[in-house]
Formats: structure tokens, sequence, C-alpha cells
């Protein structure tokens, strides 16, 4: 990174590398999948997951049993989360509502549409934490778009069955299939198809680092929204900023998994000094102490700078998931950044809080790739096509032009398509 900066807290800076072992890995699981379909579904979910399944899809009666499980206070919980999701779908749907036709000269008619793809696959991780909400945030948008057929892959617990509270959420969400697949072999499944998973159009969610590098190596069988792995925030903070609540921000990311990265860029010393003894003293209160803490020991960072403009410049080099700024003016900060993947302004937006029932999408970039992306949203599930209508006119006003332009390529097929126009009915 070009910008000098002091470090109150380094850490090694952290590798995009996806290891040949893993891409040798999952390229074998991707294979399986295409030659062996469903049976290789079993062999690998029993080999991965210790499970033994017949059949991977969630029944009407395991939804129904899920259902059954959640108090009514649980549910309602999960519902707002829901609807939440949903309105600010339906906010970026009316947004991105451009369709247009018009003239461009006379005799030429252009146009645009916006259409859903017809089958989208969603996956929703298992592992250590139960991740409720990553059901609403990627499927309640493929929804709202409009998409025909929503798929959702999620591992099996060790008794073969699927976490109650992600079963409600997806079928709440909207998802007309759930199956009990996890890791690569989910990717593939969605990506190729199966004889009981008929293949989608676009994959979407987050993953370890196995079903990252296995959306990766899919790219081009089908679209994705975008390659997100281990969760990342960066906060910005002056000295208005409380250091007790900035250390319980950034625990709050490395309890996720000690591959996350928690970052504080700072103006203030004293600040940044204070956060540093914070986060000490919260540590052994965590219950998930022992991962936050190898986190922050291996990937915590406070950067001390020397004022708001650097700190913009910084930020932007790191270009993290999320940034999380706490400063007296959170707006004029935003104004001045433009890497990240979503921003929290002021003492009262957390990223728990996006994480969780906020509304916009927590589906976002990571290992710098918010330079150029955004988040999943809803146009992740939709196309932006054209069409183009010539009368006699405006195919004269163009002929010689697209004729010429052809001689010059050397592509006399098209020169001669060209030439050949106007038609007319006389």
């Amino acid at each position: 990174m070009g910008t000098e900066r002091t470090y109150l807290k380094d850490a090694p800076e952290q590798s995009t590398e996806i290891s040949k072992e893993v891409r040798d890995s999952v390229y074998d699981i991707l294979s399986q999948i295409r030659e062996e379909q469903d049976e290789a579904i079993r062999t690998l979910t029993a080999k991965f997951d210790g499970v033994e399944l017949d059949e991977f899809r969630v029944t009407d009666e395991e939804i129904q049993d899920a259902h059954e499980q959640l108090t009514d206070e649980e549910k309602e919980r999960i519902d707002y989360s829901i609807e939440r999701v949903r309105d600010f779908a339906q906010a970026q749907k009316e947004a991105i509502d451009n369709d247009f036709e018009q003239e461009f000269g006379d005799g030429i008619r252009c146009g645009q549409r916006t259409l859903p793809v017809e089958a989208a696959g969603t996956y929703v991780p298992g592992g250590h934490f139960t991740h409720i909400a990553t059901a609403p945030m990627s499927i309640v948008p493929a929804r709202v778009a409009g998409v025909d057929r929503v798929i959702t892959c999620t591992p099996p617990r060790p008794d073969g069955s699927a976490n109650a509270y992600q079963l409600y959420a997806m079928d709440q969400s909207g998802a007309d299939e759930i199956y009990k697949v996890g890791g690569a072999q989910a990717i593939g499944a969605m990506a190729y198809g199966t004889e009981t998973i008929d293949a989608v159009d676009v994959v979407t969610g987050p993953g370890n680092v196995f079903v990252f590098e296995a959306k990766r190596q899919v790219f081009g069988e089908v679209d994705l929204d975008l390659l997100p792995g281990p969760t990342e925030v960066l906060i910005i903070a002056d000295e208005t900023a409380d250091p007790e609540l900035v250390a319980l921000d950034l625990l709050s990311q490395a309890e996720h998994t000690e591959t996350s990265q928690p970052v504080l860029i700072t103006t203030d010393r004293e600040l940044g000094e204070r956060t540093l003894e914070e986060i000490e003293s919260w540590l052994p209160q965590l219950e998930t102490e022992e991962t936050a803490r190898k986190c922050w020991e291996q990937n915590g960072q406070v950067v001390l700078v020397e004022d708001d403009a650097e700190a913009a410049t910084v930020a932007d080099e790191y270009a993290l998931e999320h940034v999380q700024i706490m400063t007296e003016d959170p707006r004029d900060m935003l104004s001045r950044i433009s890497n990240y993947g979503g921003a929290f302004l002021g003492d009262n937006a957390p990223v728990s809080f996006g994480d969780k029932v906020t509304g916009p999408d927590h589906i976002l970039p990571t290992h710098g790739t918010a330079r150029f992306n955004g988040g999943c949203w809803i146009s992740s599930y939709m196309k932006t096509v054209t069409h183009q209508e010539l009368t006699p006119e405006g195919a004269a006003h163009l002929s010689d032009y697209a004729a010429r332009i052809s001689e010059m390529e050397g592509m006399h097929g098209h020169q001669l398509s060209a030439e050949y126009r106007p038609v007319t009915d006389d």
C-alpha cells in the first residue's frame, strides 16, 4: 500500500491466493458431479459431512417440522428480517426499472429491457454458526426480481437434517426447492444439474474457501453474484468515537473466523490505544473468545493517520467488505471514499445490524474486490438486453457506414449484408 502510515498494531498482509491443493480438490469434486450426478452428491456428502443420504431434497414434512420447532417469537424475528430485506430489494427494483425505447436518428429505434433470469441457485452456509440471515439475503432479492425458480442448498447436520432456523428462513423467504447439499458439490450441482437438481442460471451466496473456489471454477457455466470470502471490517474513527464501541464492533467481525480481517483507521492516537485496551478487556468475556482472539492477534490492525484525507486514502487502498464510519461527520467521510461493499454511518449503525436485519444485502465483496464490485443485489438475478428496429430510411442511413467498416475489417459477408439494405416493399 502506497500511503505512509503508523501502525499501533500491525499484521501480515493477507494473501488472496487459493492453494493448488484446494483448486485441484474442487476441480475433482466438480468433475465427479458432472460425471456421476446424484451418486456423486451422495458419495461426497458421506465423505465431507459424514452423512448417508438417499434423498437430499428437503420434504414438505421437514419444512413443517421446522416451523413447529420455532417459537412464535423466533418466527416473528426472522419474518421481520425477511420483510426488511424485501422492502429494500423492492426499492432497488424500482430504482433500476428503466426500460426504454427511443429514436436514435430517423427510422432507427433502439431500446433496452431488464429481465430476470429463469432460475437461481442460492447457497446458505452451515458451519459453526447458524447463518439465518443469509437465507433472506440471497433468496428474497431473487423473488423480488421475478425469478421463476429459486433453489437453495445448505449442508446437512450430522443427523442428516437441515437446521430448523435456516429451514424456516429459507421457506419463508420463498425458496421453491431446498436441498441438503453443502460445499463445492452444492455449487457444482446447481451449476451443472443432476438427476434430482435441475441446473440454474446464476449461483449466489457466501461460503468457505471450497465454495469460493467452486464458484470461481463454474463461472461461465452460470453467472455469479460475486466471490465473497471471510468477513472484513474497516472502522474509521476519530477522537469523538467511543473506544469500547469500536472494540466491540471489531470483535463482532473477528468472531466469524480466525481468517477474518478487522482493521481500525484513526486520526487519534489515544482512541487507537484505548481501543487496544478495550479489546483485551472484552476478549475474555466473549463466548467466541478462541476464534476472535486468534483472528485479532493474527489479522487485526490499528492504523494511525494524519487527517481525514489520509484516512480516506488508506481506506480505499484496503477496499474492504464493510466500512464503519465513527467520526464527527460520517457523511463527509463517506463522500471521500469509494472502495467498500457496504458503509455503516455513525455510532448507531454497527455491521451487526446490517448482517442481520437492516435491509441492504450482507453478501458483499471481500479480498479488495470492492475496488470494482458491489455486493449481491436484485440486479444479480437480472440481465439487461437490448433491441433495435430500423425502417428503410434508417437502414439507408446506416448501410454505407456499416458496409465500409466491414470492408476495412475484411469481413466480406458483413459488407454484403449491409450493402443489400434497405429492403422495401416496392
